[in-house]
């Protein structure tokens, strides 16, 4: 089995993570540039999943900064700024943490979730199978009816104002399945700042029937193909810990993408027996790598 060098991973990651001094955001619009280019990205760098961020594309590969005043925190603005003017899908999905993904990448996901078309009722259905709590069906049903709530007054709205994460819980539950989303800012509570919420099917009415074509097989396909476009490689244990599937599902998407050329098995990285594939994009680069992982 061919050794895929982790020297050579670390040097493209550095790349399409944006790491180098040279290949750093900033503006904006290339903020909104990187979110295409990748397909989606973490907004803060999780500890034990490397992947590409909007903090680390800006300020390079370094603990977020504590000190509010570090330039790094121009992602925290650029992020406020695009809730309510849609330059990207962001919600506390992948993980149950912060999100960038682009627009075109979007249905991909919502055609994994728990939504089927008629997002006014469907959530019954998961509530009678256990799927969804009572917080969060009476969070999702308040939003429905009044419209938009900052969290403030939305904790009033459904009587959770004490201490306790069941709130915060089922909002993370309701964003990682599409259901609701941030859409705003609103100066209320102790810091005076608070997300609005909204329904994702308010916000993106399309959005159901972009998905409706799109079979959870294929928008598995489409997610690691992003995803080893960003790494280069990866086991898979590794999509597992960003994605969150079953090792099987992440086996027969793997192989799905073998066959049709877009990604390349057989290798192993020097300090891991486990078998990698390998993103095109970094095979390319890598040609007698990519020779022999397709002979293997």
């Amino acid at each position: 089995m061919p050794v895929l060098e982790t020297t050579i991973l670390q040097r493209y990651r550095r790349r399409t993570f944006r790491l180098d001094p040279d290949r750093r955001l900033r503006t904006v619009v290339e903020a909104q540039a990187f979110v295409r280019e990748r397909g989606f990205i973490f907004f803060w760098p999780i500890n034990g999943v490397p992947f590409p961020s909007l903090w680390t594309a800006v300020a390079g590969d370094r603990p977020v900064a504590d000190a509010h005043d570090d330039p790094g925190h121009i992602t925290w603005t650029w992020k406020d700024q695009a809730l309510d003017k849609g330059w990207w899908y962001y919600a506390k999905i992948l993980r149950g943490k912060a999100t960038l993904i682009a627009h075109e990448v979007v249905p991909a996901f919502y055609a994994l979730s728990e939504n089927y078309g008629d997002p006014e009722h469907d959530y019954l259905d998961q509530y009678r199978d256990g799927q969804l709590s009572y917080e969060a069906k009476v969070i999702y049903e308040t939003l429905l009816e009044r419209g938009p709530l900052d969290t403030v007054n939305l904790r009033r709205a459904v009587h959770m104002t004490g201490p306790g994460a069941a709130f915060d819980t089922a909002l993370t539950v309701l964003q990682r399945d599409f259901k609701i989303l941030p859409v705003g800012v609103a100066q209320t509570g102790a810091w005076r700042y608070s997300f609005i919420y909204d329904c994702t099917h308010r916000r993106y009415p399309d959005l159901p029937e972009r998905a409706r074509a799109i079979s959870r097989r294929r928008a598995r396909q489409q997610l690691v193909a992003h995803y080893l476009a960003a790494m280069g490689a990866g086991t898979v244990a590794d999509i597992r810990r960003l994605f969150g599937w079953p090792a099987e599902e992440v086996t027969t998407v793997l192989a799905d993408l073998e066959a049709a050329g877009q990604v390349v098995g057989g290798f192993q990285l020097a300090d891991s027996a486990d078998p990698v594939w390998v993103g095109t994009d970094l095979a390319a680069e890598l040609p007698h790598f990519a020779l022999r992982g397709t002979m293997a």
